[in-house]
């Protein structure tokens, strides 16, 4: 795709005092510091809606839905109404109308589309949220309202979205963008945005194993594309600074009849908005 004029810079900084307890922590206690790298690894920032998304947030029907097999309420939003329906999954720190523009112009194509935030996340209720209760909630709206046409992830969101059909989630295409791939990766890039030392990365990644009793790995994005017999485009920015686009090419490689779209100038986030970007995903799903 063409390229940009301008580079956009959209990195998450981490606050500084944060980084000075990360450091503090590390000089006298290895097990303090992995409580505290692991409640923030789990802890999402809640951002303010941007005017962009005032509207989806206000023409959109919201509810409250329980998903009984992590026992905590999501909030959903119906955006438009149509047989034809769209799922659309915001990533870590994001919310259910944050793919407003890709709803927008999934209306225009006559598809209702399905979003939700995600527990700790938007309006949903709570302090903490992992990857495994993003796919928990969209296996559950697939049960409440039957089967999507489609399905679409932003970054944690389209990692979710293909272990969600690698669950069984039945969808004819998929989309992800800027999406994640291998756990291991994304955990000591936040250790090393942490400025702790490089070790801590195995550390934290044996906390959480110990704490929800399975292995991490088993929820990279590669092994679930791995098993995923469905077209799904991939898109993802050369500039993303939040995650490499290493990732978009090796879950590329492990998916059957997959197409790669790689930006430039877009960074993390711009990309959800770009109007190429959104004519190539309609063009993918109009097929």
């Amino acid at each position: 795709m063409p390229k940009k004029k301008q580079k956009q810079s959209q990195v998450i900084e981490i606050p500084k005092p944060i980084l000075y307890i990360a450091k503090f922590l590390q000089a006298i206690s290895s097990s303090l510091t992995i409580k505290f790298a692991a409640k923030l690894f789990t802890t999402p920032i809640r951002h303010k809606l941007p005017k962009r998304e005032l509207h989806m947030e206000r023409e959109s029907v919201q509810k409250s839905i329980m998903v009984p097999s992590i026992n905590k309420e999501i909030v959903v939003y119906e955006y438009g109404k149509s047989d034809k329906m769209v799922l659309l999954v915001h990533g870590w720190s994001g919310r259910g109308t944050q793919l407003v523009k890709i709803a927008d112009e999934l209306l225009k194509m006559g598809y209702m589309t399905i979003s939700f935030d995600a527990p700790a996340h938007g309006k949903s209720k709570g302090n903490y949220s992992i990857m495994t209760e993003f796919i928990a909630s969209i296996l559950e709206l697939e049960k409440q309202y039957g089967s999507f046409e489609y399905a679409i992830g932003h970054s944690l969101g389209g990692m979710s979205v293909l272990n969600a059909i690698k669950q069984n989630l039945n969808v004819k295409k998929a989309v992800t963008i800027g999406a994640g791939d291998i756990i291991q990766d994304i955990i000591d890039d936040f250790i090393k945005k942490l400025q702790l030392k490089p070790e801590y990365g195995i550390k934290l990644k044996d906390h959480f194993e110990k704490r929800f009793v399975g292995k991490m790995d088993d929820y990279s994005a590669y092994k679930a594309a791995a098993e995923i017999r469905i077209p799904v485009l991939i898109m993802h920015d050369k500039e993303d600074d939040d995650v490499s686009v290493k990732a978009a090419y090796h879950i590329h490689e492990h998916l059957q009849g997959s197409e790669l779209v790689i930006t430039e100038g877009l960074g993390h986030r711009k990309i959800l908005g770009d109007d190429e970007v959104i004519k190539k995903i309609t063009a993918f799903i109009s097929k």
